[in-house]
């Protein structure tokens, strides 16, 4: 039995992000699960987000001998949350509401999705 994060780790690969979908309830679901956390069904099927999102929170990290850094709760369009980055923007200028679209990088040789402005506020 394959684990149910190797899907999402092979979409990154491909430069996608993957979440899975629930045939029984119509649900999004993610993180990655053998389950629907929503009906209990196992007709979980994987799709590819559009990676399109909106900030719901986020907050700044200050680490001792590096650049403060933020962690962002993300709305994805098609109805999941995750928690990521917001990059190519200061820490301190991410806003909740802000548009933002996935980005996949490659960080300790592994894929991570991190997200970026699709418009900078003035």
């Amino acid at each position: 039995m394959t684990a149910p994060s190797q899907g999402y780790a092979d979409g990154l690969a491909a430069g996608e992000l993957r979440f899975q979908h629930c045939a029984d309830c119509d649900k999004a679901v993610f993180y990655p699960r053998v389950l629907c956390p929503h009906c209990g069904s196992e007709s979980l099927a994987w799709q590819v987000s559009s990676g399109l999102g909106t900030v719901y929170a986020t907050t700044v990290l200050h680490k001792r001998g590096s650049a403060p850094y933020n962690v962002a709760l993300i709305d994805l369009d098609e109805g999941f949350r995750m928690m990521s980055r917001v990059e190519s923007v200061a820490a301190d200028d991410v806003a909740i509401g802000s548009r933002v679209a996935v980005t996949v990088v490659t960080e300790d040789d592994a894929p991570l999705a991190v997200f970026r402005p699709l418009e900078v506020r003035a």
